[in-house]
Order: C-alpha cells, then sequence, then structure tokens
C-alpha cells in the first residue's frame, strides 16, 4: 500500500520592509508684528515752531543778497520756520531760521531740546537782514542759518549755502584760528567776539562741549566746529560736520 503523499509546506511571505514615516514638519515660527514707529517726543511747554515755504516777496529780498544764480541749492528747496526759544534776560521770543527743507526736522528737534533746557537765543534773524553781511550779523549775536556764501577761508560753497548749516550766538561763539598776521596770533569771527575766544567766559549762551545745547544737534548726527582742529568755530553746527 502506498503511503499518502503530504504536499510540501508553503514559503512564509517575505518581510515587507517598513517604511519610515515623513517627520512632521516643525511648526514654523510666526513672524512678528513689525513694531510701531516710536512717537515723535512731545514738544516741550512753551515750544511753538511753524514751518512753510517762502513766499514771492521773502524770496524777492533774498535774490542778489543771501542767494544768486549758480548756488548749489534752490529757492523752492528752502523753508522757513518761525521758532519759539528762550533769551538771555527777558521773555521768550520768536525768532526766524531759512533752512534746507531736508534739515528741518533735525533743525525743529534740536531748538525744541534747547528750548527744554533753557538755553538762551539772544537774536534770530534771516541773514538778509543785515545785507547778506555774515560779519555784521555775528556782530549783534545773531543767529543764523541759509547764505550762500563760500566758507571761511576759502571758495568753495559754505554748508550754510546748502541750508545745512547754523550759527548759533556767535558773538558769544565765536571763529578761532591760529594767524600770526592777526593781533595776537589769532583771528577771531566775529573781531568783536575776542573776548570770547577765551572759553572760559562762559555766557548763558555758550556752547559748551557735552553741553545740552551741543548735543541738541551732535545726537541728530550734526557736527559741531567746536571739535575741530585747524580752527574752532563754537558758533557752528552743521548736517556733514563741515
Amino acid at each position: 500500500m502506498l503511503g499518502a503523499c503530504s504536499a510540501p509546506a508553503e514559503a512564509p511571505p517575505a518581510a515587507v520592509p517598513a517604511v519610515a514615516s515623513a517627520p512632521t514638519p516643525a511648526a514654523l515660527p510666526r513672524e512678528a508684528a513689525p513694531a510701531e514707529p516710536s512717537p515723535p517726543p512731545a514738544a516741550p511747554a512753551g515750544f511753538h515752531v511753524e514751518r512753510r515755504a517762502l513766499t514771492a516777496p521773502e524770496k524777492a529780498a533774498m535774490v542778489g543778497v543771501s542767494w544768486h544764480e549758480g548756488c548749489p541749492l534752490g529757492l523752492d528747496a528752502l523753508v522757513r520756520l518761525e521758532l519759539r526759544h528762550r533769551t538771555p534776560t527777558g521773555p521768550d521770543a520768536t525768532g526766524v531760521l531759512v533752512v534746507a527743507a531736508t534739515a528741518a526736522p533735525v533743525v525743529e528737534r534740536a531748538f525744541a531740546r534747547m528750548y527744554a533746557a533753557g538755553f538762551p537765543i539772544v537774536r534770530m534773524e534771516p541773514i538778509e537782514a543785515f545785507g547778506g553781511d555774515d560779519e555784521a550779523s555775528m556782530a549783534v549775536n545773531n543767529t543764523s542759518a541759509f547764505n550762500c556764501r563760500a566758507r571761511y577761508g576759502g571758495k568753495d560753497f559754505s554748508r550754510h549755502a546748502w541750508g545745512e548749516a547754523i550759527d548759533v550766538n556767535p558773538l558769544w561763539n565765536p571763529l578761532v584760528k591760529a594767524d600770526a598776521a592777526a593781533p595776537g596770533g589769532v583771528r577771531v569771527a566775529p573781531e568783536s567776539g575776542r573776548p570770547w575766544s577765551d572759553r572760559t567766559r562762559v555766557e548763558p549762551g555758550s556752547l559748551q562741549a557735552g553741553s545740552e545745547a551741543v548735543r541738541a544737534f551732535t545726537d541728530e548726527g550734526w557736527g559741531w566746529g567746536g571739535t575741530w582742529r585747524s580752527l574752532k568755530d563754537w558758533q557752528h553746527f552743521s548736517a556733514d560736520g563741515r
């Protein structure tokens, strides 16, 4: 008798390789909301400034006096600022500066800061009130800005011609330069400011290194002539330090 034949055992199914699951992507960081711009500092109590374009009569008064053809800045690029300021001995007064429109915000903030610090301005009138004569303006301690003229001792345009410079209380803060031909070997502008070339003689409106009045401009990125090496122009602030 033939024995029963058993069927061959089936091979176990091949193991299916495990497929790695895709990693869960990390949560993307949420973009931070853009920071709100800081509001401009509040003007100190009592301070006021009005900015406007020059009128036709004001432009006419400047032509041939503080502005002429060939100046680096056109009259339409200038603005008139009427600024409330402290005075050395009496109540506050309102003065006028003519500056480049692009420089106006810095000038306004700087004078607001000087006002808050109690820094006095003796006088503030546009240079055409003095026939464009810088020496005459400085001699009466007049603070001024725009004047299309050459820089002191040079032939190229002063930064005043660009409306980006201001001379503050120039009689008390004169320009001082070594000059063998000048009295005492020192040239002073204005000449009547010679007593104040000695910087130990301090007036209420003197500009001193590190003072709030100087920092009002330098903290805005403007340069001060009191830090120059070849000469000292204690009265002078300018956008590019020249």
